[in-house]
């Protein structure tokens, strides 16, 4: 299989079986997801969005307030949250996007 949603569906499960080696690939795992399924829809712009605020919707309060300790992308040269594949294009976007949305003091990571 050759169809790019299914090489970026592909990714995302490696980053997320990576993420018992470095708790960072968990958000090159949900960039991932995002990213094949806006590739998976492209006559449907808000996919990756739509994607995006899903994951934040039903993030437990545990993985919220553990994906808040991973310095912001691009800040910490080592892992993957460095200058690699996740630093670019869209998939920093997306990663850009779900920082933001745990750095709000509105979303407490204690809550559920």
């Amino acid at each position: 299989m050759n169809s790019p949603a299914a090489v970026a569906a592909a990714r995302s499960a490696a980053q997320a079986a990576a993420v018992a080696h470095m708790g960072a690939h968990a958000l090159g795992a949900a960039a991932y997801a995002a990213k094949a399924a806006g590739l998976a829809a492209p006559h449907r712009p808000q996919t990756v969005d739509d994607e995006i605020h899903w994951q934040l919707g039903h993030m437990s309060a545990e993985a919220r307030s553990a994906l808040r300790r991973l310095p912001p992308l691009g800040e910490n040269s080592a892992g993957p949250l460095g200058s690699g594949l996740l630093a670019s294009g869209i998939l920093a976007s997306i990663i850009r996007a779900i920082q933001a949305d745990l750095a709000r003091p509105d979303r407490p990571a204690s809550s559920s």
